[in-house]
């Protein structure tokens, strides 16, 4: 008998963007959340990219004709509502250990009440005028792009 997963951690959220032409349900596997502080999340997002990972196949989207994708880097897609330009996701498209998760940014969630950060990558590109309460895991620049399995800026 295989086991079965914990089903306390699932937990679905709704959410969508600023005008309501895109909406999604996501299904949960954790409670956590990480922030980037790369350029590009920071130009993107207006701050750091306050994100939680949800595996791709878990999010179901209302709306998808208001989705528009840019390929922003070698390893991932980001995307928005073409109608209100709410950042939507950032999608990794690499083959690597984070294929096939979606990072939703949480803002988007109608109740993000509950969720912890746990983590901060490109940590030492983070503006020093603003910081973040709480202990978190905090990756630099090399140990990011380590972690992604390449050695190149995702700005390049």
């Amino acid at each position: 008998m295989s086991a079965a997963p914990d089903m306390a951690l699932a937990d679905s959220r709704s959410g969508g963007c600023l005008c309501g032409a895109v909406r999604f349900t996501a299904k949960l596997d954790r409670k956590t959340f990480g922030a980037c502080h790369c350029e590009m999340c920071r130009r993107w997002s207006g701050s750091a990219l306050l994100a939680i990972t949800v595996p791709t196949g878990n999010i179901g989207w209302q709306g998808a004709e208001h989705i528009a994708t840019l390929q922003s880097s070698d390893w991932a897609r980001r995307a928005w509502c073409a109608r209100c330009g709410s950042g939507l996701y950032y999608m990794v498209t690499a083959e690597g250990p984070h294929f096939g998760n979606t990072e939703i940014p949480i803002g988007l969630l109608d109740d993000a009440n509950g969720l912890t950060m746990q983590s901060e990558i490109f940590f030492d590109q983070k503006p020093d005028c603003f910081a973040y309460a709480g202990e978190t895991q905090k990756l630099s620049r090399a140990e990011t792009l380590a972690m992604f399995g390449d050695d190149a800026s995702p700005e390049e």
